[in-house]
């Protein structure tokens, strides 16, 4: 009897321990069956500003011999001798030709596809005008003021897109100048 009773006990271990370890089983893949992934929910406020950041940068790294250019040309009261030479005339073209390249050439962050069309139409903008002033630095008197007008267009669509995304609008100029 006590044989029986070992023997009965012993297999009701072995089915109990059996029973235990396949729901662990179960449990596990369970835990290890991936769920489907979900894009991560991209910041339109965070994204925005840093490709704002960025712009910036990019014209800053390519627009240094156009700013020393337009400082010195529009100087009130500057001497003959203090204002740009040609060689510094030729290399704020350069510059600003630079600049527009580097322009037309952007790429979008994906998270920014609600305000793609408004970028898009502020680089363009923003690229005619620093193209508008390669070409006017080439002629003997240049004017920039529609390379500036130009500019604003920019501003006001950069500006658009920023106050979508329930944003204040930037002002590009003052970062670049």
């Amino acid at each position: 009897m006590k044989k029986l009773l070992v023997l009965l006990t012993a297999v009701s271990f072995v089915f109990g321990l059996t029973a235990c370890s396949s729901n662990n089983d179960t449990k596990a893949d369970k835990k290890e069956t991936p769920k489907e992934t979900v894009a991560p929910k991209v910041d339109v406020k965070k994204e925005l500003v840093r490709f704002y950041m960025d712009l910036g940068n990019k014209i800053n790294a390519k627009d240094a011999d156009l700013n020393a250019y337009v400082n010195k040309a529009s100087k009130p009261d500057a001497k003959p001798e203090e204002l740009p030479t040609a060689d510094e005339k030729a290399k704020a073209s350069e510059s600003a030709a630079a600049v527009a390249a580097e322009l037309t050439n952007t790429q979008f962050p994906a998270g920014l596809k609600d305000q793609k069309a408004d970028l898009e139409a502020a680089l363009k903008d923003y690229a005619s005008s620093y193209q508008a002033m390669a070409d006017e630095l080439k002629k003997d008197t240049p004017n920039l003021d529609a390379a500036n007008a130009t500019f604003a267009q920019g501003e006001e669509k950069l500006g658009k897109a920023f106050e979508g995304a329930k944003l204040l609008p930037p002002t590009l100029g003052k970062q670049v100048n």
